[in-house]
């Protein structure tokens, strides 16, 4: 049996902010159909997940080529691959069979076929939302939990500041904090996200940065007596006011510069004085340095998902045509929560 597999695919690099132009989709055929000795797997994809990073893999000069296996440069006309919920319609390996749903890297596209060495992982319907998997009990989650608790290890009553609060990674490093007793103050775009993280997700305080001509004073506002960690999503301007604004000893984890992303020449540096003087730590990460303490991570936020204790956000569109709009979303301020695209039905 033949399909017809749609796939976005990009048409050239992108150096600043992507556009629809920047983006076609390609219709290929596809065997549903293994040969005898194949070892592939055929994923039939329900959700895709959007994540920024993935527009430094498209640039000519990509900055991740010496991340993560699936952070590699995308190549104009080539198949994206990504993070996605999926169902198996044909195996040729014994440890996955027909119509169990997997977690895995998928290809923007309605079909992915990958090997055993891909990144695989069964999932049991029945526990959470699929989607979860690409969110709050993914990688985006584990960037959340690693950020804070290895990264900046808070203790209860330090005051934690959050950029980008009200996405995907932000909206959950805020809670744990809370959850541990931290006083949190997070930033947004619009004032509906600001009454999200402060009305629903139990944030002490929320402002909108749009509205902030000043962001050292809006800080020193916020925070009078100095920031203790700050969870950076965004760099720029309001890392550099972060760290002016941080006590001594002060952590700061940078999990993405997304200010950075779309604006090639955009580079900002914090104060280098007050890093010197305050004995500020300042550490990059990326999710995959922490897959050693993922069961512990998977365990910690089940429970407070059960429990009620920590609310998801997501926001999730449909078809495989609004993959390009989707992504595009990300660099404006679309999504609220974890962005994810509906390919087909559970």
């Amino acid at each position: 049996m033949e399909v017809s597999n749609r796939l976005i695919v990009t048409k050239t690099h992108i150096e600043d902010a992507p556009k629809e132009s920047h983006f076609e989709v390609k219709t290929e055929s596809l065997s549903l159909s293994l040969a005898s000795a194949s070892d592939e797997i055929i994923i039939k994809n329900l959700y895709i997940s959007m994540d920024p990073y993935q527009l430094n893999r498209m640039k000519s000069h990509s900055s991740s080529q010496n991340a993560i296996s699936f952070s590699a440069p995308i190549t104009p006309g080539h198949a994206i691959d990504g993070l996605g919920v999926g169902k198996v319609v044909a195996s040729g390996n014994q440890k996955y069979k027909k119509d169990e749903v997997v977690v895995g890297v998928f290809t923007w596209a309605e079909y992915s076929v990958v090997k055993e060495a891909s990144i695989i992982n069964k999932l049991d319907p029945s526990q959470f939302p699929l989607t979860y998997h690409l969110g709050v009990l993914g990688f985006n989650g584990l960037s959340a939990y690693a950020g804070l608790f290895e990264v900046c290890k808070p203790k209860k009553g330090e005051k934690v500041f959050v950029s980008a609060a009200s996405g995907s990674v932000g909206s959950l490093a805020g809670q744990y904090a809370k959850l541990l007793g931290c006083y949190v103050v997070g930033s947004a775009g619009t004032q509906q996200k600001v009454d999200l993280l402060k009305e629903k997700l139990g944030f002490d305080d929320a402002f909108n940065y749009k509205e902030q001509t000043d962001l050292n004073s809006a800080l020193k506002r916020y925070f009078p007596e100095g920031i203790d960690i700050y969870f950076d999503n965004v760099g720029g301007e309001m890392l550099e006011a972060a760290v002016s604004n941080m006590n001594a000893f002060g952590r700061v984890c940078v999990c993405g510069v997304i200010s950075e992303y779309t604006h090639s020449g955009k580079r900002a540096s914090p104060d280098m004085l007050s890093v010197v003087y305050n004995r500020i730590n300042i550490r990059g990460f990326l999710a995959a340095d922490f897959l050693n303490i993922f069961p512990d991570f998977v365990s910690h936020t089940c429970d407070q998902l059960r429990s009620g204790k920590l609310h998801v956000l997501e926001d999730i569109s449909s078809g495989v045509e609004t993959i390009p709009s989707a992504f595009i979303g990300l660099f404006n301020g679309h999504n609220v929560g974890k962005k994810i695209v509906k390919l087909a039905l559970d």
